[in-house]
């Protein structure tokens, strides 16, 4: 089950995150500033966040960040490590592009990294294809993928 944040599950953003982040790579301030605070960083600014649900627990999420009124940026996409192969990952992307779809984006672009093979083979599943990295603010980043819907 996906469903869309509430108050009450503020945290689990924050820890999803962190846990695969500490995993991967390093947290950066811009993650601090975003998981620390979503309602301002994301939804305020017009974006959304979604979480999946397993065995009554939220162990996965995925946001949409708002960068202009056509384009979003998904990312904190986090699949907690013991529910991961459950296909959870496949369905908070597709939650989230048909979101984007409601929300009248034409675009959806992600920043990542090579290393994660798994992941970047599941964009392009999706349909994401590689351009130039322009507005990156991680670190980590060293690919830029966008897709048009």
């Amino acid at each position: 089950m996906i469903t869309d944040y509430q108050p009450e599950y503020k945290a689990a953003i924050k820890e999803l995150n962190e846990a695969w982040l500490e995993k991967y790579f390093t947290i950066e301030p811009i993650d601090t500033q975003i998981l620390s605070d979503p309602e301002t960083e994301i939804l305020a600014k017009g974006g959304r966040i979604f979480y999946a649900w397993n065995e009554g627990k939220i162990v996965g999420t995925v946001s949409l960040i708002k960068i202009d009124d056509q384009t979003f940026e998904l990312s904190k996409m986090a699949v907690s490590e013991e529910s991961q192969g459950l296909g959870l990952g496949k369905k908070l992307m597709e939650h989230a592009l048909n979101k984007a779809k409601e929300m009248n984006a034409t675009k959806v672009i992600i920043y990542s990294n090579t290393r994660l093979g798994t992941a970047i083979a599941l964009y392009r599943k999706y349909g994401f294809t590689e351009v130039n990295i322009e507005n990156n603010h991680y670190e980590r980043c060293n690919i830029m993928m966008e897709k048009f819907i």
